[in-house]
């Protein structure tokens, strides 16, 4: 302990590169390098470095765009939306209609990932993986052609997320322009996951969240060489992003729930019930994702799962796409006790169906939506015996809760759920509540998130 204490107090390895301007140090004689998490040794931020960042920043921006204008195409093909909620497009449609459309998806994202698989079957595409593991390698090629297939059968109705094409993408741009510039291995691996997290931002139009995203998920650093560079990125691909997409929140219409003692409590049973689910749905994303459709299994099964969300889309049609709609009622109070607790329940199973089917694609808003509902559901019992409170706070507690819980991610989750909605403020203090309870019990009982369990197995 007592080296550890030296080193520690000492100057010289928190030495910063570049050197600050000024090389003298204050009256005390202390160094500016005392502070923790003002350097690293990691990756330097170097010039050449802050300009591949802001070029990252513009490309990740650009990517999200283009791939939320393809969803928009096949939104609007398959059930002809333009705007308000998908789920009422799809319900002005035929059962038959919305069956053949989810069959038509699993037959083109077969034969696609078959293709991807088979023939570039050695490039990463694991953005995951090529952070916490690699160098930080992205392929162009197979990455480019997974988002776009991705947010292809999700416009179709597939029962998966959306951010991961952008994620993947905006990594991808920080691969690239990586080599482009030259730049080390660790200034790859930070500019790859800057990207990353500044693609989920400017989807989402989430900068504070998508930049939290990066140090506290991809990097697991809050020291500044990595909050400076992941804040600006997801500034740029966020600002870049209006160009195209909308600067306002993705749900604009909450209402500004007040708090009370009553959440207050809830909120403690909410996190403990939250947690438990949480680590059994995934098990189950893990479990499905190890058992994904191979070779030429993909062709009946992906299919054959699609045609099943497609024949439960006849009757609820809120669990086609990634499940915004779900959690956008949830928030506003609407859905009966019963329909929440079905939609809970069949929107993970069928999104880890998909990703067992072979499927690529995300788990944020499938589990952002799962936690909205199970909070409504929850919210209305406890109503039965504490009136008063609107059943839409319990929506958003819940996906906040099942959110962090989920992706490991406390601080994120509850900033990207505040910038999702521009509201809860007031929920502030049974929303930590209820995230910190729901997250330490996953990490004490399993501590998997749906971005590790995901990950495919170590060849040792």
């Amino acid at each position: 302990m007592g080296n550890m204490f030296k080193k520690r107090s000492g100057e010289s390895e928190r030495q910063r590169f570049p050197q600050p301007l000024i090389k003298s140090r204050i009256a005390s004689g202390r160094g500016a390098m005392e502070q923790p998490n003002v350097t690293s040794d990691e990756a330097p931020l170097t010039p050449k470095f802050w300009i591949a960042l802001c070029l990252t920043g513009v490309a990740t921006g650009l990517f999200g765009i283009a791939l939320m204008w393809v969803l928009k195409q096949f939104e609007h093909l398959a059930f002809n939306y333009n705007s308000g909620s998908y789920s009422d497009a799809a319900s002005a449609t035929s059962g038959v209609h919305r069956v053949v459309v989810l069959l038509a998806s699993g037959l083109i994202g077969a034969i696609g990932w078959f293709l991807i698989r088979r023939y570039l079957k050695n490039e990463k595409s694991e953005i995951d993986e090529a952070i916490w593991t690699g160098d930080g390698e992205l392929s162009l090629r197979r990455s480019f052609l997974t988002s776009f297939l991705s947010e292809i059968v999700i416009g179709l109705g597939a029962s998966i997320g959306r951010e991961a094409a952008p994620k993947l993408m905006g990594g991808v741009s920080g691969s690239v322009l990586s080599h482009w510039f030259d730049l080390t291995s660790t200034q790859k691996r930070l500019l790859v996951a800057c990207g990353g997290g500044a693609g989920l931002a400017a989807v989402y139009n989430v900068p504070l969240g998508g930049a939290i995203f990066t140090a506290e998920v991809l990097i697991g650093s809050f020291t500044l060489p990595t909050v400076l560079p992941a804040l600006a990125c997801s500034l740029i691909a966020t600002w870049t992003g209006w160009l195209y997409l909308s600067s306002g929140p993705t749900y604009g219409d909450i209402p500004n729930f007040k708090f009370s003692s009553s959440l207050m409590v809830w909120s403690l049973f909410a996190g403990l019930i939250i947690g438990v689910v949480a680590v059994l749905f995934i098990r189950l994303i893990g479990f499905m994702a190890h058992k994904r459709a191979k070779g030429n299994s993909i062709f009946w099964k992906m299919p054959l799962v699609f045609g099943i969300v497609g024949i439960i889309g006849v009757k609820y049609p809120q669990l086609f796409g990634n499940g915004k709609d779900m959690a956008h009622d949830a928030f506003l109070g609407l859905g009966s006790a019963g329909l929440l607790f079905l939609l809970f329940a069949l929107k993970p199973l069928l999104t880890s169906l998909t990703l067992g089917s072979g499927a690529a694609g995300g788990l944020f808003t499938p589990f952002l939506s799962t936690g909205a509902v199970l909070g409504a559901f929850l919210g209305i019992i406890w109503t039965h015996f504490y009136p008063g409170t609107p059943i839409g706070a319990f929506a958003l507690i819940g996906a906040a809760a099942m959110l962090a819980s989920s992706m490991q991610a406390p601080l994120a989750s509850l900033v990207i759920v505040f910038e999702l909605t521009q509201s809860g403020f007031h929920l502030a203090l049974p929303m930590i509540f209820a995230t910190t309870i729901a997250t330490t019990l996953v990490r004490q009982v399993d501590g998997y998130s749906i971005y590790s369990a995901r990950l495919p197995r170590k060849v040792e």
